[in-house]
C-alpha cells in the first residue's frame, strides 16, 4: 500500500530561482522547509525531485504535492 504525500498548502510556492542552481522539491510533504526537501521522506517511499533552473525568473513549486509535472504546479490544488 502506498502512502499519499502530506499537503504542505493548497496554493503553489512561488520561488525566485537563479540560473544554474538545483533545487530539490519535496514530494513527501513532510518538509519544514517546503517546497524544499529537508531530509523528512527518510523511512518512506517518497524521494525529493531535483529542479535545476534554466534562468534567473520566478517559477512556481507544487504545494499540495498532488501534481501531474512535478515539482511543478498544475493546478491540481483547485480539485483538493
Amino acid at each position: 500500500m502506498s502512502d499519499a504525500p502530506i499537503i504542505a498548502q493548497k496554493a503553489p510556492f512561488p520561488v525566485e530561482v537563479t540560473s544554474g542552481k538545483t533545487y530539490f522539491w519535496c514530494a513527501c510533504g513532510k518538509s519544514s522547509k517546503q517546497p524544499f526537501c529537508d531530509g523528512s521522506h527518510k523511512d518512506t517511499e517518497f524521494s525529493p525531485v531535483k529542479y535545476t533552473a534554466e534562468k534567473d525568473r520566478t517559477v512556481y513549486f507544487c504545494g499540495c504535492k498532488a501534481t501531474g509535472k512535478s515539482p511543478m504546479c498544475d493546478g491540481s490544488h483547485n480539485a483538493l
